[in-house]
């Protein structure tokens, strides 16, 4: 990296560390303070490009990275809103470019966090919605086909839904999560979900639980909203190593997604009936299949295979990354893992840091009888529960736990562990975790 460009780096992530600092943290689900701002900026909003809104507790972000993949092999130009990030704020931003597109630079995201804290002004508002009102100024001014948005929390106070008419709606699976936010129970969580449902808009939900579709259903039926429904209008299983696609249209035969786990399966079925439903983007065959093989999505059932990190483990171990953080993730983290055993048998051991917000105890019985041991981990930066906190959750689970001070001793401590062949090693528990794994392994998304 040049001078110029390290010191236009530095300064942009001062710029985003004292827009972190100088607004509210706390999260307050509102569209009143966004909605000032955006029109002080002349309504970006506005002048996005055709916009598919996706909502959901788990999958959002993979589904969105294999509709970027398909949409980028029909030549599409994309752009995409997703968070978290990872290593680095830009990573949330990406702008379309012919022949697949690239993060925002450090001066374009500069000049736009910079406009969007002074027509803020003194006023309150959150960093979430001051960074999303940035990431609408940024896709208005850029050409693009297609915007891919996800939300941030929830669906109807979230940020992102002052898109108020997007091109189409999904949703992924809703489980339980952010209950502090969105209520306790899966109606509730699902109520702010459907939150992003617009008259004229599609819908295109996958596999729900009962209560979650109910709510979504309802919520469609009052606005007239057409639904696209895993199981009804179209359905995604794998066969002889396949993903056989079908609606009424017809069917697909698709390679698998690259993307590891099954559950990526009906994910993929999902962006699927997406584009399927959308029909204006006219998308060959030639594109899915280019699609599926090219799709890349970080820290979900990730094998790192090369990189810093790998070294401090036995020779022949394998050590995979995942950010999933509550029991959703869990669940199908686990059946990956399950697969996985299946073709080659090795012991696992986790390596575990969560935030004070989430649920050890159900996250981690997830694992019961799979793992042979655990490290738990702070995360840094972050309000991290303890790592005793943990080990008291992963012994409550049944699981055999210590706490290390960070993932390098976690991994070095491996090697002292009783296994019969080397371990294959699972960094999970939070996206914030899997961001600061990635540093360090000097592996960030790209």
């Amino acid at each position: 990296m040049s001078a110029g460009a390290a010191q236009k780096q530095s300064s942009t992530d001062a710029l985003i560390a004292r827009l972190g600092a100088l607004h509210p943290k706390k999260i307050d689900l509102s569209l009143g303070r966004l909605q000032k701002l955006l029109e002080r900026l002349g309504h970006p909003e506005r002048k996005l490009p055709p916009t598919i809104h996706v909502a959901g507790t788990n999958g959002k972000g993979s589904t969105i990275a294999i509709l970027r993949a398909i949409l980028e092999s029909a030549g599409q130009g994309v752009h995409v809103y997703t968070s978290p990030s990872l290593v680095r704020f830009h990573e949330r931003i990406r702008l379309a470019r012919t022949g697949g597109g690239i993060f925002v630079d450090d001066e374009k995201l500069a000049e736009a966090l910079s406009t969007c804290e002074r027509l803020n002004g003194n006023d309150p508002i959150t960093f979430f919605e001051i960074t999303t009102a940035a990431a609408f100024l940024l896709f208005a001014q850029e050409p693009a086909d297609v915007l891919l948005l996800e939300t941030g929390l929830g669906g109807r106070l979230d940020a992102s839904n002052v898109v108020d008419k997007p091109l189409a709606t999904v949703f992924t699976p809703i489980s339980i999560d952010h209950t502090e936010h969105l209520g306790p129970t899966l109606a509730l969580i699902a109520a702010e979900k459907v939150g992003i449902l617009k008259r004229g808009a599609p819908a295109i939900v996958a596999r729900q639980e009962p209560e979650a579709l109910a709510v979504i259903e309802r919520e469609a039926r009052r606005l007239g909203v057409k639904l696209f429904v895993s199981g009804e209008q179209w359905s995604a299983h794998e066969e002889r190593g396949r993903l056989v696609y079908t609606d009424e249209e017809g069917l697909l035969d698709l390679p698998r997604p690259r993307l590891i786990g099954r559950h990526q399966i009906e994910n993929a079925g999902t962006a699927v009936a997406t584009l399927r439903a959308v029909g204006s983007f006219q998308i060959p065959a030639a594109a899915f299949e280019a699609g599926m093989l090219r799709v890349d999505w970080p820290a979900r059932m990730q094998r790192l295979s090369i990189g810093r990190l790998i070294g401090l483990l036995p020779t022949g171990s394998e050590l995979w990354l995942d950010g999933g953080h509550n029991v959703g993730c869990a669940t199908v983290v686990t059946a990956a893992l399950a697969e996985i055993e299946d073709r080659v048998s090795r012991p696992l051991v986790l390596v575990t840091g969560m935030l004070a917000t989430k649920n050890a105890d159900g996250f981690l019985a997830c694992f019961t009888g799979l793992a042979r041991h655990l490290f738990a981990v702070p995360v840094t930066g972050e309000t991290s529960r303890k790592p005793e906190e943990i080990v008291a959750a992963a012994k409550r689970a049944g699981l055999s736990a210590e706490a290390a001070s960070g993932v390098q001793e976690a991994l070095k401590k491996i090697a002292t562990l009783p296994l019969e062949a080397p371990p294959r090693v699972l960094i999970t528990g939070s996206l914030y975790l899997a961001g600061e794994v990635l540093a360090a392994n000097g592996t960030p998304p790209v």
